[in-house]
């Protein structure tokens, strides 16, 4: 359940549409640097779901935004903004503050084939395309650090010249690429931010020189050895047991207690979540077999064990970046998942979020597979903020402000569906809608 409309935090917070959003970590961002996200586009309908469990006050479309013309599209994604801002404002939506989004990268990522030709680049120009369309006044496109290779220049060209001719923006980021771990990250993700504003100058992305970096030990402070939950073996959720509780909450790690939930950032502007904060999500155990578990035992911590080639976490430096594997279209490959620290075994779906920066109410789906790949394909939440903060910035947006009423997430069983399933789910809260606005049809759901 969403809270209550109309509170006098919400009134002040811009607004966003998140595109290409994934399970919804740029979207939580977005929101911890202060806005509203109204709506969310995302073509993978378990995705979908899982970002519509966490964020409940946005309207998810489940699509593909490039299969009708780009006005068609905008106007059903500025629809549905217009029915969510009930949700949050007093009034409905009147302009767009922010677009943001992260268009599919496999194409440019250095973890596999780089492919100029790759269909997915389109995608690319796509939301290029969108954000001359909707018209906000500042936008965020986030992508992996490939796109500044040689071999995309003229791709890289084409978009700046929309977005400066034909969109009036002002822009930066197309030169270098930043590290997730200047901004509080611990892990060592490099991506290309292009932030624009048509209302002034550029936004200016800035890290913070004088904070400490947050380790893989930081990270991982608290979490319970696992081991000795049984129940893990086949669910993803335990209750932690009250010697894991009180450990938890005595760790000295300011980041471990942050994504814990025992203390709040100054700078976090998120709706606070109503969930069971004694409850250990996303902890499946995957099963070892005994010769994987003596070459795990005997890989040195930041060494690669010989067989599988999965590094081994080094608790007193960050991580490598976190990787998603394939979707079904590119052969579902496993992502490759790190050998934990201390413990002779791969890390589970929470101690990936944690290494993402994910706050540990924010759950993704219940299967490793899904869970990993979730995780890897997503922005980290504290690097999407400090992007949204720039964006508020160059909005002037000054008296932002944190909500003081919680919401609630959604129904659990959401991150057991399969794809069907989620399709059905979805279409099913679709037609819970009270309301369409405007004479324009909604876009479709997913479809089958």
């Amino acid at each position: 359940m969403a809270a209550s409309r109309g509170t006098t935090a919400s009134t002040k917070r811009p607004v966003a549409i998140d595109l290409y959003a994934g399970a919804g970590g740029l979207s939580l961002g977005m929101e911890q640097a202060g806005f509203d996200v109204l709506a969310a586009a995302e073509l993978d309908p378990i995705h979908a779901l899982t970002h519509r469990f966490n964020l409940p006050q946005t309207a998810v479309l489940c699509r593909d935004l490039s299969d009708e013309p780009v006005v068609k599209v905008a106007s059903a994604l500025m629809d549905a903004a217009k029915v969510a801002a009930r949700t949050h404002h007093a009034d409905e939506l009147v302009e767009l503050d922010a677009v943001v989004g992260g268009p599919p990268c496999q194409g440019f990522s250095v973890g596999g084939v780089r492919d100029a030709e790759d269909e997915r680049n389109g995608q690319f120009l796509r939301f290029v395309d969108l954000v001359v369309a909707l018209q906000p006044k500042v936008f965020l496109l986030e992508n992996v650090s490939g796109l500044l290779e040689p071999r995309f220049e003229s791709l890289r060209k084409e978009a700046l010249r929309r977005l400066t001719v034909d969109g009036g923006y002002e822009v930066t980021g197309f030169d270098e690429p930043v590290s997730a771990v200047e901004f509080g990250v611990p892990q060592r993700r490099r991506r290309v931010l292009v932030l624009g504003s048509r209302i002034g100058a550029a936004p200016n992305l800035v890290a913070d020189e004088t904070a400490a970096r947050v380790t893989v030990g930081d990270a991982l402070a608290g979490l319970p050895d696992l081991r000795s939950y049984f129940a893990l073996l086949s669910t993803d959720e335990v209750p932690l047991k009250i010697d894991d509780l009180a450990r938890l909450r005595t760790v000295r790690s300011v980041y471990a207690r942050t994504l814990a939930g025992l203390e709040l950032a100054d700078n976090d502007l998120s709706w606070p979540r109503v969930h069971n904060a004694v409850l250990l999500t996303n902890s499946l155990r995957t099963v070892h077999k005994p010769k994987s578990i003596q070459r795990f035992r005997k890989t040195p911590q930041g060494g690669v064990e010989k067989i599988s080639r999965l590094y081994r976490l080094d608790p007193e430096t960050q991580a490598r970046t976190l990787r998603a594997g394939t979707g079904s279209d590119r052969g579902s490959h496993t992502s490759p998942r790190p050998i934990h620290p201390e413990k002779a075994r791969v890390i589970t779906v929470r101690e990936a979020a944690r290494l993402h920066g994910y706050p540990d109410w924010f759950r993704f789906h219940g299967t490793n597979w899904h869970g990993h790949r979730q995780v890897g394909n997503s922005v980290p939440p504290p690097l999407a903020a400090a992007a949204g903060r720039a964006l508020i910035r160059a909005l002037g947006s000054a008296s932002v402000s944190r909500p003081t009423e919680a919401i609630r997430l959604g129904d659990p069983e959401w991150l057991w569906l399969g794809r069907s399933e989620a399709i059905e789910e979805l279409s099913r809260l679709d037609g819970a809608r009270t309301a369409t606005p405007s004479s324009q049809a909604p876009l479709p759901s997913c479809e089958r």
